[in-house]
């Protein structure tokens, strides 16, 4: 390949790599991060507590079926609702920002109007990983929190892990408390009913 040949070849490579990045704004670890997530929709999947420290005697999750449905997927907002017991108030909303990702807890009453307590989560601050991504609370939601008399959970920081075909795990930290739920992505189960923000009026 001649000296001239091989410039426009690499030239050319460099334009096909620039035109496959998806979205500016985010990196290429969260583009593909958001694409296994969005692989897996229609699905459904039943999840287990891992990391539950300190124990919580009054965690609201212990002892309960835990399943978590990848329900509706666009090219920037996927939502998954998760499911403790027969409690379908809950959804995860992991959204494409000009910066990157977006988690947001969007809860219901069984009504489907909005509760009190809704609407939190927050952006990414760094690239994280294709496999990890690290959500801390948001200025909106540290005064959610704060007007809920919920002062402990303004230095909440959510995650989010996926090792495709084998596990999808959700995680709480804050200092003094962990919560860990995986999710078996190796068997997925019949899909349950919709959540009550989409539930049929009764």
């Amino acid at each position: 390949m001649s000296p001239r040949t091989a410039l426009v070849f690499a030239f050319a490579l460099g334009l096909t790599a620039c035109g496959s990045t998806p979205d500016a704004g985010s990196s290429a670890a969260q583009d593909v991060f958001f694409q296994r997530v969005a692989a897996l929709c229609g699905q459904a999947f039943a999840g287990r507590i891992v990391a539950d420290r300190p124990p919580a005697p009054d965690n609201p999750l212990a002892g309960k079926a835990l399943t978590m449905h990848v329900r509706e997927c666009s090219r920037d907002t996927i939502r998954i609702p998760f499911f403790v017991g027969s409690d379908r108030s809950r959804t995860w909303v992991l959204t494409r920002t000009p910066t990157g990702l977006r988690l947001k807890h969007d809860h219901r009453h069984e009504d489907g109007t909005e509760a009190e307590l809704s609407q939190y989560g927050g952006d990414t601050l760094d690239m994280g990983t294709e496999e990890r991504q690290e959500f801390p609370a948001d200025a909106a939601s540290k005064a959610l929190f704060a007007r809920e008399d919920r002062a402990t959970s303004v230095s909440n920081v959510w995650a989010m892990e996926i090792e495709p075909h084998e596990r999808f795990t959700y995680e709480l930290t804050r200092p003094g408390r962990e919560v860990r739920i995986e999710f078996d992505l190796e068997h997925p189960i019949p899909a349950p009913p919709p959540p009550w923000s989409v539930a049929p009026k009764q």
